[in-house]
């Protein structure tokens, strides 16, 4: 997606979290449903709370999985996320995109906060059983000023085609190579 759309996206999004607040976007008739665990608490809405798609088969135990969720605080003071934890990993860590650990992410008011791959997100490290595509385990967020909330999140069921040779740029691998 390039940047100006993009940004619009977000400011779109955002425009919504601010008008519907837990309602999300839409109407009776056109309800939008987006992946990923929705919740609020305190004045801090959490959206698209979900588990990475597993990249090559469901994540194994000993492994990490990327968890991934957008924030948005409609309070008039700023918050912190400084933590969170689950029973199916040893630990699970604020990092920066390249999987480094850091502190807690601040969630100051009106702005949107990705914590999404690419960016700094959550992991869950050392998990303790697999974990595939269509699972759901709880973890629970601590926020310094809105306090804990526990969530049912969703590992992302992966998205397989089947022959994408016939779209435009691809073609099929050549035999022996």
């Amino acid at each position: 997606m390039t940047a100006p759309w993009r940004r619009a996206v977000l400011l779109l999004v955002t425009g919504c979290l601010v008008a519907a607040g837990t309602a999300g976007c839409g109407d009776a008739e056109n309800e939008h449903n987006p992946p990923g665990a929705n919740a609020r608490v305190g004045p801090v809405l959490i959206r698209y709370a979900h588990i990475a798609e597993p990249p090559d088969g469901p994540w194994e135990p000993g492994g990490d999985a990327p968890f991934y969720l957008w924030l948005f605080n409609q309070g008039q003071r700023a918050d912190r996320l400084i933590g969170a934890e689950t029973t199916v990993a040893r630990s699970v860590d604020i990092v920066r995109a390249d999987g480094t650990a850091r502190g807690p992410v601040d969630v100051p008011t009106g702005k949107l906060i990705e914590l999404e791959e690419g960016h700094t997100h959550l992991l869950l490290r050392n998990l303790s059983r697999q974990i595939r595509g269509g699972d759901y385990v709880w973890i629970t967020l601590r926020f310094e000023r809105a306090g804990e909330i526990a969530l049912q999140v969703h590992s992302q069921t992966p998205t397989y085609v089947e022959d994408a040779t016939d779209a435009p740029g691809l073609t099929s691998p050549s035999p022996g190579g």
